[in-house]
């Protein structure tokens, strides 16, 4: 069973690009990448940087210290129903940790097949109008409207 806090984190570039991968198992649904708390008392940081690797390839540790940044904003939102099997029952609702990642020009990105199909670099105003989901967008706003 999946537990019900997970982590976003928006991946960009100084250029102000932004990572979107799409999803697997639903079509033109583009996200940021996200993933939920392996253990309750997991890290948040460290849960970031885990499904930035196992959805991207990119490996936070070996990035410059400071370039994951935990933006100290988190949501709650209503689980899709279509989703809801992965959790508990009667849970319904998931709190999001929102996170920053700034990555060099030329990173590589090699997706987890299972999970995501496409990625795609876009400046940041049109990968907040492209995330499926409006809170992800949101986050990508935000960052950048503070940084």
């Amino acid at each position: 069973m999946k537990i019900p806090i997970s982590v976003l984190v928006v991946i960009y570039k100084l250029s102000g690009d932004v990572l979107l991968i799409e999803r697997a198992d639903r079509a033109n649904f583009w996200q940021s990448v996200t993933g939920s708390l392996d253990t309750p008392n997991e890290d948040l940081a460290l849960a970031a940087s885990r499904e930035v690797f196992e959805e991207t390839g990119i490996a936070v540790d070996h990035l410059p210290i400071g370039s994951l940044v935990n933006m100290q904003h988190h949501i709650e939102y209503e689980i899709y129903p279509e989703w809801r099997y992965r959790y508990a029952p009667g849970v319904i609702k998931n709190i999001e940790h929102w996170f920053a990642l700034e990555v060099p020009e030329n990173t590589p990105i090699t997706l987890s097949p299972r999970e995501h199909v496409a990625y795609q670099w876009l400046p940041y105003q049109e990968a907040a109008k492209k995330c499926f989901s409006l809170s992800n967008g949101q986050a990508i706003l935000q960052w950048f409207s503070t940084h």
